[in-house]
């Protein structure tokens, strides 16, 4: 009877954790630096694009 099995223990991870037990300030924190730092790298991927497009 294989639905009597039990299911295998999933192990948390450090993001669930984060995710399960910070504040909602501290969410909000994360999560802005999160998108500050996403932000600036696309920045530069589009700059450095943008720049191997130019004419030489």
């Amino acid at each position: 009877m294989k639905f009597l099995t039990k299911k295998p223990a999933y192990r948390s991870t450090a993001f669930a954790e984060f995710i399960s037990s910070a504040s909602s300030g501290e969410k909000k924190r994360v999560y802005a630096d999160v998108l500050k730092k996403t932000s600036e790298s696309q920045r530069g991927i589009v700059a450095a694009a943008a720049k191997s497009r130019a004419p030489a």
